[in-house]
């Protein structure tokens, strides 16, 4: 079985009335024989691709979304068609060939075997396939069965439907990763070439000032993987004049975020100053007399001219960065003839590849400073920020609203913020989440006991406050835990 992707350039010359309405790069499945149907039936292939059709305006709007949808529908198809099990038909057939399909995934060759998280992710896939084909009359059965569940959410308990082909895993709280300050500081400098002391390590990497930047900055805004590997240089927010302790605005485009729905977080000074020091000064070095031409894959070069924050003029035309999508952003073009990412590599193209920096990294501490060092990805780091910030959020909040009572402080700032928005809410803003009970994930793994506690310590200590109730009700509370 094919998997490829649709492109319409040069469509004129297909002999067809109309542009076709299939978008641009959307998954196509092809059986061996390039037949769609027999005796006037679709084959399974030809019903998968009409849901994949009916993705972009079923939640999921994004190329990355529909390649994982494909493959996993591929994957089942393929193995089905291997032991000649129709997709549509006996449900005890289908499901026979569900518990040979679990067994090869898990304890089939090497390279067919997947984690736990993987068939999870393919199963509920497959599952959000099949109701699909059921709704729209493809066929009456599946392969899968489901229980009712008591699942806590915003609003308490709800009952909703479990698919018992699924893991039953550790909660989420248990298994988010983070770096705790100590390890982060290792990990930093290990970006820059710098030994846990912050002496130089001998190590001869190229990019360090890159490498560390970038780091400094995903840690101090929690973005994804993707919305940092494609961020223009116009879309960095600028460095103030003045210092500022307060986290700066930064917006993010809805194009380059998950689910596509624009944001903004913030950035730290220093992160800032870092990522413009390594624009302004490695960066420039690395692309000049270099001049930018993109993959041919990618398609044609945009030549920006006159940009700005908000957008500049793409071959001619003022267009709007935020409305750019993620290949777009890899062909533009600037004035000076470099790439318009923000990140680069030695021959002056953007660099995408993170997942190996960060891991190559982990790998180099782990071996030279510290056995215990985990692997780090993407999106470590940016529970790394959810977790710091966090804590941020927690201390400001009720720090602030002790020194209001005292009539002490006066730092009208981030400080008065903090007083006026729950720190869920805040951070569930800043990380992009649809609601408030994903961010309460990171909260089970922060120590807030120890965070009030010692916070009240503190204000009682400078404000004159009379905290010796609540620190009993702290004493007793240890006795409970």
């Amino acid at each position: 079985m094919h998997l490829i992707y649709f492109n319409s350039q040069d469509w004129e010359s297909w002999g067809l009335g109309r542009k076709p309405l299939i978008p641009d790069g959307m998954p196509i499945l092809i059986d061996e024989d390039l037949v769609f149907e027999e005796g006037g039936v679709r084959r399974p292939t030809a019903v998968a691709n009409l849901w994949l059709r009916e993705l972009p305006v079923s939640g999921a709007p994004a190329q990355k979304t529909w390649k994982s949808y494909a493959q996993a529908v591929r994957s089942w198809l393929e193995f089905l068609a291997d032991r000649q099990v129709d997709p549509f038909g006996d449900r005890n057939e289908l499901r026979a060939a569900l518990s040979a399909f679990s067994e090869y995934r898990f304890a089939g060759p090497l390279e067919a075997r997947w984690d736990r998280g993987t068939w999870d992710q393919n199963v509920n896939t497959v599952t959000r396939f099949y109701k699909w084909a059921c709704d729209e009359g493809h066929c009456s059965v599946m392969p899968f069965t489901f229980v009712m569940v008591r699942r806590l959410g915003e609003s308490g308990f709800q009952v909703v439907q479990r698919n018992t082909a699924t893991m039953r895993r550790a909660k989420p709280h248990v298994t988010v990763k983070y770096l705790e300050a100590d390890f982060w500081q290792i990990f930093l400098r290990a970006l820059a070439g710098l030994r846990p002391d912050g002496e130089p390590d001998g190590f001869r990497g190229r990019h360090l000032g890159r490498n560390s930047s970038m780091g400094s900055l995903v840690k101090s805004s929690g973005l994804r993987a993707q919305e940092f590997t494609h961020l223009l240089v116009y879309e960095l927010p600028r460095v103030p004049a003045r210092r500022s302790d307060v986290p700066l605005r930064f917006p993010l485009a809805a194009e380059i975020t998950k689910g596509k729905k624009p944001r903004e977080t913030w950035a730290s000074y220093d992160a800032l100053v870092d990522i413009w020091q390594y624009i302004e000064l490695d960066r420039a070095v690395t692309v000049s007399n270099r001049p930018y031409v993109p993959d041919p894959a990618l398609g044609m070069p945009l030549m920006v001219t006159e940009p700005d924050w908000e957008g500049g003029r793409v071959n001619g035309r003022r267009v709007s960065w935020r409305k750019l999508t993620l290949k777009e952003r890899l062909r533009l073009v600037t004035p000076d003839g470099a790439p318009a990412i923000v990140a680069v590599q030695s021959d002056g193209t953007p660099f995408v590849d993170w997942a190996t920096v960060f891991r190559r990294t982990s790998e180099r501490v782990r071996r030279d400073f510290e056995p215990r060092f985990p692997t780090v990805t993407p999106h470590v780091i940016r529970h790394t920020f959810a977790m710091a910030t966090l804590e941020l959020l927690v201390r400001g909040h009720y720090q602030r609203a002790a020194e209001l009572i005292s009539g002490v402080g006066e730092d009208a700032a981030l400080a008065l913020y903090l007083t006026k928005a729950d720190p869920m809410l805040v951070l569930r803003d800043l990380l992009g989440h649809s609601s408030v009970s994903t961010t309460e994930i990171y909260i089970q793994r922060l120590d807030v006991h120890r965070i009030y506690r010692s916070l009240y310590r503190e204000v009682g200590a400078t404000s004159g406050l009379a905290v010796a109730e609540a620190l009993a009700e702290f004493e007793e509370g240890d006795e409970a835990w």
